[in-house]
């Protein structure tokens, strides 16, 4: 009997596991049915620029191998392909690579949002904060966060910069005394943390001291690390299959890292402030961080930001904050090794602009050379290699072809034009005199991007890359190991691979 029923409910079973068959198939039917006209109207769209020949599967993709060349390859690219190419990534996603001013400053100045797809795979993780939100939103917000990054609020980060600076020198002093080669960004990294939650969260975590591997630390660089594979691999754009993917697992658990420490800061400082509503009267005790601006800030309807959206702006914060500058301060501490000629300049000028104290707090604007070397070494390694826009309605550019529509990115060949700098791989800080900058379009130098939606943070940051280089040089001599060459791995943001 038990046996009679349960071939009864097999056989009834079939006609609803023939529909949902039938219904899976023409899901996926329709979905490559649109894959195929996005990727029709790619080709239609980008016709008018031709680029390196791609493999109809899988593009350009497997002409990156993550071993320090990468990069070089845009570069060659642009030599042989003027102003901007088209770049495939598997057969249906394309965007175009632009590396000349003149189109870099048409895309900048226009309001077009962050493209949908790359950033949309950074939102999981950052939430809708300043780095993706768009619209109203976007705009919003960017007014409400604004105040945080006045000059009297960045004023008093100099000193929780400097001692977060000299936490890391210390350390250094063991490789110092036996002459021993070492990696610095992992270092730098720490140091960078350091000083954003002293200055963003007036938190003092201890987390170039405290012994093992910090967590968040370890989440970012996962996260980092895990959203570029999912950009690199095609079938990874779908949500679900990256979803019950092992890389998804690892994805989820390193988001829960990173959520739950910024929530514990969003948590102890909503504590703490309980009894205040103004910032004014919060500032009359003690410095503003960027948490009190977000906490308390209100628009003309006197309404803040919601919970969700203050998590995000931490998140976003805390990454940008951090991650960007230790890639920055990194590889101008290898710049400065490799060129001991400008090294000994920066120093001597820093010691004469420091006149013997231990901070650089009104000095910022005396090192004119180190400065200069600061955005040589930008340009020659961007923290950030590559932003990107996605086009809604027709851009035309100066030399008259037009993109319909489609996705655009600036990527690191546009400060390795060889028709913008002469001579683009040697490293020379007088490009940056203002006899020469004055020659220079604007648009050419780009590391804090530009337009309506450049870096808020660029002027915190600037003030952190003088800092740790002024402090770092005061103290050491930075000689290069020749055996230890780092190749250039584009990740989230630029990273060196020895």
């Amino acid at each position: 009997m038990e046996s009679t029923e349960a071939f009864v409910t097999f056989q009834l079973g079939w006609p609803q596991m023939h529909h949902l068959f039938a219904l899976l198939c023409l899901v996926a039917v329709v979905k490559l049915t649109m894959l195929l006209a996005e990727r029709r109207d790619a080709f239609r769209n980008f016709e008018a620029f031709p680029g390196p020949p791609a493999h109809w599967l899988f593009g350009h993709v497997k002409e990156f191998k993550q071993d320090g060349t990468d990069l070089d390859k845009f570069v060659k690219w642009g030599q042989k392909y003027p102003y901007a190419f088209p770049m495939w990534f598997g057969p249906f996603v394309c965007f175009m690579n632009i590396h000349h001013p003149d189109y870099v400053k048409t895309l900048l100045i226009s309001t077009e949002p962050k493209d949908d797809l790359s950033y949309k795979f950074i939102e999981s993780w950052l939430g809708e904060g300043l780095l993706v939100s768009k619209g109203q939103k976007w705009l919003r917000h960017r007014r409400l966060l604004t105040p945080g990054f006045h000059y009297d609020v960045l004023k008093p980060y100099v000193k929780l910069v400097s001692d977060s600076a000299k936490t890391m020198l210390d350390k250094w002093e063991s490789y110092a005394n036996t002459n021993e080669s070492f990696e610095l960004f992992k270092h730098v990294s720490l140091m960078t943390l350091d000083s954003i939650l002293k200055c963003a969260f007036s938190d003092n975590s201890n987390c170039q001291t405290d012994s093992g591997t910090n967590a968040y630390i370890k989440a970012v660089y996962e996260l980092s690390n895990l959203i570029n594979l999912r950009f690199r691999t095609f079938p990874y754009h779908n949500d679900l299959i990256f979803y019950l993917s092992p890389h998804g697992f690892r994805y989820r658990k390193a988001c829960k890292v990173a959520y739950s420490h910024t929530e514990e800061v969003i948590r102890k400082r909503k504590e703490a402030l309980k009894e205040e509503k103004e910032l004014d009267r919060v500032q009359a005790k003690r410095n503003l961080d960027f948490l009190d601006i977000l906490l308390l800030a209100r628009d003309e309807k006197q309404q803040g930001l919601s919970d969700e959206d203050i998590r995000a702006e931490v998140d976003t914060f805390m990454f940008e904050g951090h991650d960007t500058t230790a890639s920055g301060i990194s590889f101008i501490l290898y710049s400065l090794a490799c060129h001991p000629e400008h090294q000994k300049i920066c120093r001597e000028e820093i010691i004469q602009a420091m006149d013997g104290k231990d901070t650089m707090e009104e000095d910022l604007s005396k090192i004119p050379y180190t400065t200069m070397c600061i955005k040589e070494s930008l340009r020659l390694y961007p923290p950030v290699p590559g932003m990107s826009r996605k086009i809604t309605k027709p851009m035309t550019f100066f030399d008259g072809r037009t993109l319909p529509k489609g996705k655009l990115s600036i990527v690191y060949g546009i400060h390795r034009n060889a028709a913008v700098w002469e001579n683009p791989n040697v490293f020379d800080p007088l490009r940056f005199l203002p006899e020469n900058v004055s020659t220079r379009s604007p648009h050419a130098f780009v590391p804090f991007s530009a337009g309506p939606r450049n870096c808020i943070g660029q002027t915190f940051a600037m003030n952190e890359l003088k800092v740790a280089t002024a402090l770092t040089l005061k103290r050491y001599q930075l000689i290069e190991d020749p055996a230890q060459k780092p190749m250039l791995i584009p990740r989230l943001v630029l990273l060196p691979l020895c």
